[in-house]
């Protein structure tokens, strides 16, 4: 208790200091509506230690303009937004105050009702809060056709109210000395229901709370309001009217055979040592719902019964007779209604629905439903599980909920449910979570280093050699902020070369990957089936990586195995492409019309051109960065060029060379008509110009016939 004090002088005092900003900042504020201003000063009140400004209010969506006097300049003024009220005017600054126009929302329903600025003066941003009460003046009464009742029987009238809305109701009976009586509210109305327990003219005097309060003569908060009076004639019943001690029995086959021992009003007519019939109806020929045995009459009025229970009635249905035969005695009223039984028990999960079944999770704060006969006498009680039922519990005879929490590091599998203290022979089941997560646990690792696989976005160009393909597993990723438990993978391989034919196809399946130690349930895994190591593709293809040509596409898809997860899961897909920068090849061509130049021959002027050629060369291809196994326009290489190749009169000239060339790259084609450019030295010279071997370097530029091998 000690602590709970502390506590709550901790909660109130940072509240005061935070109602202290109002004063800090503003100097008054006015509330002006068509009838009536407040302001600060005038209609201040302490509430639990909060100065507040109150107002009164007469309708729930009442108007207002607001005026703020601020003690400095602000820089900045802004009203933060709530549920509580609509802003319907902006803020506009009149230079001495601030004023806007505000429009409330459901003011009897609002709680610690304020205004909240976003200030900064001086270069200093703060939050200041004005608190408001509002304040309403609530009436009630009743308008009795007639004044007559009878001692026991209960009697209800509609209660007439100003602001219906505003009056608290408790559902709970209040019991005085002359008539016991209480308030009921159904559909937007409130009744009274009163029991007359004296005879003659009794005065009743019904006390009513309100919801939201007034102002008393003194100046101070007050929610009560003035009380229903009315007097009543009370006149005796036909039938003699016996309470008992019990307002509710339980029927079973243990009561229908033992029966209940009660305290029943004594009266003269009533025998001792006598069964008398309980019937539901006066006229004879009843249905049985009890019999009562009068077994002794005790020192406080009472008369010691044993009742046995056949059936079952509630007391809204109506008086309950007791008769000796068919001859009613006397009248009572009581329930008797069936013993707890549990028939069903549903779950409902964060972001599901409510399902049949008793399998909770690990963690997880779940919705408890369970259905029955009786259950409003049950005190239910759950084996390790966390009650944290915030709001008043609803309970019926029929059902009741539920808000449990199962704590994270429960060890056990099965948890009983009781009814106080006894085994109800229902138990929920601790299963551990088996959801899929996303797949930012596994990285693929092709070289050096891994990548997520949730961080691939785009095919991998790689340029060097793939020794192995890895896929590893960060098992302390699966479990990190919220449970999921158990990943089953399937991995699916495809390899095909560089002209998309397929080399190889592979599924390998039943991957499991458990969350490791660091999880909060890592001990309460099976770990039989776990995956350990690293996932090796070399060992599943026929086809090792390192052996892959230029070009050659490993596509990899990762999925979870929805058969484990009913259906649901993630996918994703990681491609690998063996890229090369350049690639060498012979090509053979047939160059025709080229120009030869030779810079040491004074003769034949700026050159000559010569007929077809053929030119053997060993060149390099470059690849382009950016595109998938295509060529760049130009080649490189050195080789031989035998000029005026079909010559055969004179014969051809034999020579060495280093040519570039320019081209289309088409590449379905084995022909194509290159561009050359390049220099060269005559190794044989049967030309009719006969050249020195000092003069023989030679430029040559011009078209060419390439043949691709």
């Amino acid at each position: 208790m000690l602590l709970k004090k502390i506590i709550v002088s901790l909660v109130v005092i940072c509240i005061s200091t935070l109602a202290q900003t109002q004063e800090k900042y503003f100097s008054k504020i006015e509330l002006v509506n068509d009838t009536s201003t407040y302001n600060s000063i005038k209609n201040k009140i302490e509430v639990n230690g909060i100065d507040k400004t109150w107002f009164y209010y007469n309708s729930e969506v009442e108007t207002f303009e607001v005026r703020i006097y601020p003690k400095t300049k602000f820089e900045k003024f802004k009203i933060l937004s709530s549920t509580d009220f609509e802003l319907i005017d902006s803020i506009q600054d009149l230079k001495k105050f601030y004023r806007f126009k505000v429009k409330f929302r459901d003011l009897t329903e609002s709680e610690m009702l304020r205004f909240s600025f976003d200030i900064t003066t001086d270069s200093v941003t703060d939050i200041a809060d004005i608190y408001l009460q509002p304040l309403t003046n609530t009436n009630a009464w009743i308008k009795p056709n007639d004044d007559q009742l009878f001692i026991g029987e209960e009697k209800t009238y509609e209660v007439n109210s100003n602001n219906t809305k505003n009056l608290n109701i408790s559902n709970e009976w209040i019991t005085t000395d002359n008539i016991d009586y209480r308030f009921t509210s159904e559909n937007d109305k409130v009744f009274l229901h009163i029991i007359p327990k004296k005879l003659g003219l009794q005065p009743l005097t019904a006390l009513l709370i309100a919801n939201k309060p007034s102002l008393s003569e003194k100046g101070e908060i007050k929610y009560s309001i003035a009380p229903i009076e009315f007097t009543f004639n009370v006149k005796a019943s036909r039938l003699q009217f016996l309470s008992m001690d019990n307002s509710e029995l339980t029927l079973s086959e243990k009561t229908k055979l033992e029966g209940i021992e009660i305290q029943l009003e004594s009266s003269n007519l009533l025998q001792l040592q006598k069964t008398y019939r309980v019937e539901a109806q006066e006229a004879p020929g009843g249905n049985l719902i009890a019999e009562i045995f009068t077994k002794q009459r005790l020192a406080n009025n009472k008369t010691l019964c044993v009742l046995r229970p056949y059936n079952l009635h509630y007391n809204t249905s109506g008086y309950l007779y007791i008769k000796d035969g068919d001859l009613p005695q006397f009248i009572t009223n009581v329930s008797i209604t069936p013993e707890t039984s549990i028939s069903k028990i549903s779950v409902l999960h964060e972001g599901g629905d409510w399902k049949e079944s008793t399998t909770i999770y690990p963690g997880e704060t779940f919705d408890l439903k369970i259905d029955g006969d009786g259950l409003h006498k049950a005190d239910f009680h759950f084996e390790d599980l966390l009650n944290v039922t915030y709001d008043t519990l609803i309970k019926s005879e029929k059902e009741v909920f539920y808000k449990l929490k199962v704590p994270l590091d429960i060890s056990k599998r099965k948890l009983t449910i009781y009814n106080y203290s006894n085994p109800t022979g229902h138990f929920f089941n601790v299963t551990e979570y088996q959801r899929p997560r996303e797949l930012d646990f596994v990285f693929v690792n092709y070289g050096d280093f891994g990548r997520r696989i949730s961080g691939v976005k785009e095919p991998i160009l790689y340029d060097d050699v793939i020794r192995d393909l890895t896929l590893t597993f960060n098992a302390s990723k699966i479990d990190d902020e919220d449970l999921f438990g158990k990943q089953y993978l399937t991995v699916k391989v495809q390899i095909s070369g560089k002209n998309n034919e397929l080399i190889e196809m592979k599924t390998i399946d039943n991957i499991v990957i458990c969350p490791s130690g660091e999880s909060p349930r890592g001990g309460h895994y099976s770990k039989k089936d776990n995956f350990s190591g690293d996932f090796s593709l070399n060992k599943y293809i026929r086809k090792p990586t390192y052996s892959l040509d230029e070009w050659s596409r490993i596509n990899l898809v990762i999925s979870h195995d929805k058969s484990k997860y009913g259906g649901e899961g993630f996918e994703k897909e990681v491609e690998i492409i063996l890229k090369r920068n350049y690639s060498f090849n012979i090509d053979v061509s047939f160059p025709a019309g080229l120009l030869t130049i030779y810079p040491k021959d004074t003769t034949s002027g700026l050159g000559s051109l010569s007929g077809i050629s053929m030119a053997m060369i060993a060149e390099f291809s470059f690849y382009h960065p950016d595109k998938i196994n295509t060529y760049r326009p130009y080649k490189i290489g050195a080789g031989f060029l035998a000029l005026n190749a079909f010559n055969l009169s004179e014969g051809m000239d034999l020579s060495m060379v280093v040519l570039g060339s320019v081209s289309p790259t088409t590449k379905s084609s084995k022909f194509s008509f290159p561009l050359y450019l390049g220099c060269g030295y005559l190794l044989s010279n049967k030309s009719d110009v006969k050249l020195p071997p000092a003069d023989r370097f030679f430029f040559l530029f011009g078209p060419g016939i390439r043949v691709r091998f």
